[in-house]
């Protein structure tokens, strides 16, 4: 008599405080000697808990490495750059099309950060230039249908606010107060964030006198108070509500419009009054990293969760200007550590549940190798789109993924549908060598790669006959698991595994499954033998 057992999963959606933690941003320079090698950086922050990357040009080395690595990478457009972009949309289509198009969708570049300080680095900077730049590359992205996936900003300085204190009365410097508001109005019908350069250490540096240690350190427990009845029990949260509230007083108050912290950190060395030392820059950098992973807002918004960049990932010897300019690095030049910061990360790779549903790890996507083979991709795109079962509507010239209209872009789409439907598993994410996992979603514009993140497809056997058949159903955690009558089985045993390459020669396929969404029961039937 065959027994049907019913396995229930109980998914349970509710965010849980202990598993509420964001990523964290760093800045990577590279005016350093010595520095080790994009490839070696981008391994090194995988097993860490940094999960964006800001660079100050666009680099190709970078932008390669940090392909498939699941990290977001925001480029620049360097000062140098801005009056061109600016006044030239071929020179932005240009850029856009040498500097961006080759490098996604394996590298997950999200944004692209316009000039640094921009308006408050030189006299002799066009103001209008930065956001003629701004518009132009942005619509050079909505020609491309990425405008949804890569955002255009620009990092200001805190010298862009007439006073930061008290925050609740904090307004734009008044010469630039037209300029804000035409990049403002940008940010907020664009949906891209606005980005500050916040340094408590430089306002302590300027006011030691005035300025309590413990307040820039970000550890001041007893707080101060703005009439408006905020407390703040760091610098770094008064400057960002300073922002806010100059972001107010140009009348967009009510608009979303997002608050990154681009650049923040602390010098370990080099000041004369003995505040760049690193101890303190540990203490800051620590408290830091724990406020970026914290999810928290500000007294104004304590709902709103802030991105946080610290500055800076390398000290840089060739850095211009004092001493302190050079060590801001977490690390040497060489690749050591200046002093010990935490950045290990327990959910990078596990199967944790974080309140969006499962981290880092498991929200896995397969695109194709930078500069595979085309003759490979070709055959892997007409395999995927025939015997392999994918529904490839969305790249053929009406779907949402047709452009950009590439080989490579087309077969990263057809992968990725391929490996989701049928099991997740590394062999399914191999196609003669020409493709890879990412942990960073490729889906741009209108595109979306799909993918099933209750859990993935495993293999079960069933005895209906003499011969064993396979079928695939999604499944959730690889544990052994109590039955009702107490007995154990394997939940994904992995029964009669074929290689991918095996069944694109004898043109098999796994039959489509159905795609579980947002469900709180998944039940699950598994026949064993007789």
């Amino acid at each position: 008599m065959t027994l049907l057992l019913v396995l229930q999963l109980l998914l349970l959606l509710v965010p849980f405080p202990w598993l509420s933690v964001s990523g964290v941003g760093i800045n990577y320079g590279t005016l350093g000697s010595n520095l080790p090698s994009p490839k070696e950086v981008a391994r090194l922050l995988q097993s860490t808990l940094i999960d964006k990357v800001k660079i100050y040009d666009s680099n190709p080395q970078i932008l390669q490495a940090f392909s498939n690595t699941g990290i977001d990478l925001i480029v620049s457009l360097e000062n140098n750059l801005v009056a061109n972009i600016g006044a030239d949309s071929n020179a932005a289509q240009h850029w856009v099309s040498a500097r961006i198009l080759p490098f996604i969708p394996a590298t997950s570049i999200v944004a692209i950060a316009v000039g640094n300080e921009y308006l408050t680095t030189s006299a002799d900077y066009d103001q209008n230039a930065l956001f003629q730049a701004m518009q132009n590359l942005h619509s050079v992205l909505a020609a491309h249908a990425l405008d949804r996936k890569i955002k255009v900003t620009t990092p200001h300085s805190m010298a862009v606010l007439a006073s930061s204190f008290p925050p609740s009365s904090s307004t734009f410097a008044l010469n630039l107060v037209p300029t804000m508001t035409a990049i403002v109005a940008f940010l907020a019908d664009t949906g891209a964030p606005f980005m500050i350069n916040a340094y408590p250490y430089f306002a302590y540096r300027d006011n030691p006198g005035g300025v309590d240690l413990e307040y820039a350190l970000l550890g001041n427990g007893t707080g101060v108070h703005d009439p408006k009845g905020y407390v703040y029990n760091n610098m770094l949260d008064a400057q960002i509500d300073a922002v806010r509230s100059a972001i107010g007083g140009l009348g967009y108050g009510n608009r979303s419009i997002k608050i990154t912290v681009s650049e923040s950190g602390w010098p370990s060395k080099g000041d004369a009054i003995a505040a760049a030392t690193p101890q303190n820059a540990k203490t800051y950098n620590t408290r830091l990293i724990e406020r970026a992973a914290s999810n928290k807002g500000t007294p104004m918004k304590p709902n709103d969760h802030i991105d946080i960049f610290v500055f800076a990932l390398f000290n840089e010897n060739k850095k211009p200007g004092d001493a302190t300019e050079r060590n801001f690095g977490l690390f040497n030049e060489d690749g050591s550590k200046v002093y010990d910061v935490d950045l290990s990360c327990d959910f990078c790779s596990g199967d944790q549940l974080s309140e969006k549903g499962l981290a880092r790890g498991p929200s896995v996507w397969c695109v194709a190798k930078p500069h595979a083979d085309d003759k490979v991709l070709q055959a892997v795109l007409d395999f995927c789109c025939g015997p392999g079962g994918v529904d490839c509507r969305e790249i053929y010239e009406s779907g949402d993924c047709f452009q950009p209209n590439k080989l490579l872009a087309h077969a990263s789409y057809a992968m990725n549908a391929y490996y989701q439907m049928h099991g997740r598993n590394y062999w399914n994410c191999h196609f003669k060598g020409t493709a890879i996992v990412t942990f960073s979603d490729p889906s741009y514009g209108t595109c979306r790669y799909p993918q099933h993140w209750l859990g993935r497809p495993a293999l079960l056997q069933t005895a209906e006959g003499p011969q064993a058949q396979f079928q695939c159903a999604f499944l959730f955690y690889e544990k052994t698991m109590e039955t009702p009558n107490n007995s154990t089985i394997n939940h994904t045993a992995k029964v009669g595994q074929q290689s991918q390459e095996e069944m694109m020669k004898k043109n098999m396929s796994c039959p489509r499954s159905r795609a579980f969404s947002r469900v709180k029961v998944l039940t699950i039937s598994f026949m064993p033998a007789r």
